[in-house]
């Protein structure tokens, strides 16, 4: 297998402050699962450090297994009810005023886990007042009666990523599919809600398949877009195709803002949360 040597571009130095130490202190004591650690993100140390993360509810323990995915795959514990409060109480200890949910998929769950999302939204909200929330949901396999459980919770952004072309999503991601991403997508924004997807570049995909995505997340109701890199994990999972220069990106977020969406976060380490609060304000200009 080949392996790429990484660009200067991509390399990061791990700086923790008063305020990392206080989000992995409320994390390890709570007992609670971050995206920012499980999937070794790059930007963990500089958004820890300004006191925010991505929560990762439902457990640690996915029942797909997408090629691109550092989250363990393998038969899940059942939910934990008191998920909710302490995710709720760990925003408020942290003084949140945005935060960024998300969580792995629950295929072995008759509702994929929606009625435990509905209730950790709403456990936040009575909680935490004054703080805003995205989500970033699984696709409940395009079922309306399950996206509606957290329609109905009326978070401020609501996130679901294509993650890649249609071409390679047979090849990066398991269950999941291209066009029932776009189904859910296209429902979210139907319903008004406010809606964003991302994409990894680097799997092999050509300029011409990142522009149709463009497109189609366009046509299914998305206005707030991020692209980033994709860097391998781990050597189990899908290799680094190439590593696309930072001018690309950038030429690809004003492609972008030209065809028609709000916002557009586009860079090497952009990530489906990062500056995820950045995203609301602008969105609500």
């Amino acid at each position: 297998m080949r392996y790429l040597r990484k660009p200067e571009w991509l390399k990061t130095q791990f700086k923790s402050d008063l305020k990392f130490e206080m989000v992995n202190r409320i994390v390890k004591e709570n007992n609670l699962h971050t995206i920012c650690s499980s999937g070794r993100c790059p930007n963990m140390c500089e958004c820890w450090n300004r006191g925010t993360a991505t929560f990762m509810i439902l457990g640690d323990i996915c029942t797909r297994g997408c090629r691109f995915c550092n989250t363990m795959t393998g038969r899940p514990l059942p939910p934990d009810p008191e998920e909710p409060q302490k995710v709720a109480e760990s925003i408020r200890l942290m003084k949140l005023k945005h935060a960024v949910i998300t969580s792995v998929d629950r295929d072995d769950l008759p509702d994929g886990g929606a009625r435990h999302w509905a209730e950790t939204i709403r456990t936040i909200k009575s909680l935490n007042p004054n703080t805003t929330l995205e989500v970033l949901i699984p696709d409940f396999n395009a079922q309306t009666e399950l996206l509606d459980l957290v329609l109905a919770e009326k978070p401020e952004i609501i996130s679901h990523n294509l993650e890649t072309v249609r071409r390679l999503t047979p090849q990066i991601r398991t269950k999941a599919r291209y066009e029932t991403s776009l189904q859910v997508l296209a429902y979210l924004a139907s319903q008004g809600a406010t809606v964003k997807t991302g994409m990894m570049l680097g799997l092999g995909e050509t300029e011409q398949e990142v522009l149709e995505l463009m497109d189609d997340a366009l046509r299914a109701g998305c206005s707030i877009l991020t692209i980033g890199q994709y860097m391998q994990p781990s050597r189990k999972n899908i290799a680094v195709s190439e590593y696309i220069h930072p001018d690309k990106f950038a030429e690809y977020k004003q492609t972008g803002l030209e065809k028609g969406f709000r916002i557009v976060e586009s860079a090497p380490l952009v990530r489906s949360s990062y500056c995820a609060e950045k995203h609301l304000i602008s969105s609500s200009l």
